[in-house]
């Protein structure tokens, strides 16, 4: 049985949030997804909120501190990623961008990534389709067709749900892990086309890299 990697990103401000609600119910149905298909699956969630500083600091040292580089290096490593963030002003928050801009451009290439977003009303569900998914895109990683919003009137008593939002869940998490279980999770390595230094000696000794005719 192979392993598979998610890392989540939860942007919620507060604790608790919604949206971390919403990156908790993605994982579940991912992860039951992933065993029905016969696979290990090791989870991590990362909660922005407690990376806000590390995240400032970065942008403005162009280094990451211990925990976002620990953080950076788990999304870049992952066979999927999970990625949740609120709404505000019709686009995703400040926050979230912020991460994103720290992270390396090719650190989700070929990564499939579920997108979800949190909102006071359903009218700011399309922020997913014109502001998530094209930041994504633009990072060449494997958005899943299908995105999850909720709104406040998707959350019931306490955590609970609406009858609507387990549904359109377990639909998302279902393309996801398709497109997981398929991921070979293997970078490219940076260093595979350089020539050894006493290789390029040699070469250099024998009058370059091209016969002589």
């Amino acid at each position: 049985m192979s392993t598979k990697k998610i890392v989540a990103l939860s942007a919620g401000l507060s604790q608790p949030s919604s949206t971390r609600l919403l990156a908790d119910r993605l994982v579940e149905a991912t992860t039951r997804d992933l065993v029905g298909r016969g696979s290990f699956v090791e989870v991590e969630v990362v909660e922005l909120r407690d990376l806000a500083h590390e995240v400032t600091d970065a942008m403005l040292t162009g280094f990451a501190p211990p925990a976002l580089a620990e953080a950076l290096e788990k999304v870049t490593s992952a066979d999927g990623v999970i990625a949740v963030t609120p709404v505000f002003s019709s686009s995703y928050s400040g926050l979230f961008k912020s991460f994103v801009d720290v992270m390396d451009h090719k650190a989700l290439t070929g990564t499939p990534v579920l997108i979800g977003a949190t909102g006071g009303t359903a009218r700011h569900s399309l922020a997913l389709e014109y502001a998530v998914r094209p930041l994504f895109a633009y990072l060449q990683a494997v958005v899943v067709p299908t995105s999850v919003f909720a709104a406040s009137e998707d959350w019931g008593e306490g955590d609970g749900t609406s009858t609507t939002l387990p549904e359109r869940v377990t639909r998302a998490a279902g393309d996801f892990a398709e497109l997981v279980a398929r991921h070979e999770g293997a970078l490219d390595d940076p260093f595979a086309a350089v020539v050894p230094f006493d290789e390029q000696l040699r070469r250099l000794a024998v009058g370059g890299d091209d016969p002589q005719p």
